[in-house]
């Protein structure tokens, strides 16, 4: 049985700055996605020309777009970078210019030149849930991410700000305290 064996982690995009080259369909959605996510993301755009819903989206948040082609010179200073660009020889161009410079980067919609990918991601307040396929459904993701949606309820950050509450008032070591939290929630998970 095929294992997914990505290690997810939640990166705090505001100390990141992000570069997505490309300006179409695939980067407008990358956009929406981490702006949705990460309001306060620090993005750089490089592409041509721009749709216009991506330039509306780009003015909601913190994107600075460059109106030219795609060169190497662009990677420096960015962290993650997400080639979206209809040019598979582009976006491969990308993918190993970023290898050779240590660069985290996705190729969209091709996963072998992938460090990460960007997957199905539920909100509520402070508790994010993020769902990966390992790259081989995003419809699984997104339809497990509407599930999501509907069962997480609604008042679920209340309950993370209480516990958080709570734990600052437990006395002892940090076993001690895990141990206490755990007795305290574990019929947490029946009442979801």
């Amino acid at each position: 049985m095929e294992r997914n064996n990505l290690y997810p982690i939640f990166l705090k995009a505001k100390n990141l700055n992000v570069l997505i080259v490309g300006g179409g369909h695939v980067a407008e959605e990358k956009l929406t996605f981490l702006l949705k996510s990460s309001p306060d993301a620090n993005v750089t755009m490089v592409a041509p020309m721009y749709r216009e819903g991506t330039i509306d989206i780009a003015n909601t948040g913190n994107v600075n777009r460059i109106t030219d082609n795609y060169n190497v010179h662009y990677l420096k200073g960015h962290h993650i970078v997400i080639a979206t660009t209809d040019c598979p020889k582009i976006n491969v161009k990308i993918y190993e210019d970023c290898r050779a410079q240590d660069k985290l980067v996705n190729v969209a919609d091709n996963p072998p030149y992938c460090d990460f990918y960007m997957g199905g991601i539920v909100t509520k307040g402070n508790v994010k849930v993020a769902i990966s396929t390992n790259g081989k459904s995003p419809t699984t993701a997104k339809r497990l991410r509407q599930f999501f949606e509907d069962v997480i309820p609604e008042n679920i950050d209340d309950l993370v700000k209480n516990l958080n509450i709570y734990r600052k008032t437990i006395k002892g070591d940090f076993e001690q305290k895990v141990e206490k939290l755990n007795e305290f929630t574990k019929g947490l998970v029946e009442k979801i």
